[in-house]
């Protein structure tokens, strides 16, 4: 269920064209934390996702590329990318579970995409202490 939401904060923050090897890091600064902490903006974005309400450019783009990305396990995502999604994943999961769940229900009610996420969040877990464990070594 995580993967769903993973996929939909990687996608808005860079749009792709579906041939592309991975998504354009163009929205790769975007200030994810901003969103998240800003109810307004939340909302927006899942009510665009959710074909309840009005989409920006970049909710409408992922809208029309959420299905690649959900059935290849986020695998044109860059390493940025793949950190920004987990924080997203965590921050609806715990903080919006009404709209988590209404998400999931729309996106992979049979949790299809759950078990390709889970493995991007191994992977992810495992460079991060990786790289702690490198960073304390030196």
């Amino acid at each position: 269920m995580r993967f769903l939401i993973v996929t939909i904060f990687v996608v808005s923050l860079s749009l792709t064209v579906f041939g592309d090897k991975q998504y354009p890091t163009k929205y790769d600064g975007l200030d994810v934390d901003k969103i998240l902490s800003n109810d307004r903006i939340l909302t927006s974005y899942i009510k665009c996702i959710m074909g309840e309400g009005s989409c920006t450019t970049e909710g409408r783009e992922l809208k029309k590329i959420l299905p690649d990305a959900l059935s290849t396990g986020c695998s044109k995502c860059n390493d940025k990318q793949k950190v920004t999604a987990q924080k997203v994943i965590e921050h609806l999961s715990k903080n919006r579970q009404d709209d988590w769940k209404k998400l999931t229900n729309k996106f992979d009610p049979k949790g299809e995409y759950q078990k390709k996420f889970d493995q991007l969040a191994q992977e992810e877990k495992a460079k991060e202490t990786l790289a702690a464990a490198a960073a304390a070594s030196s």
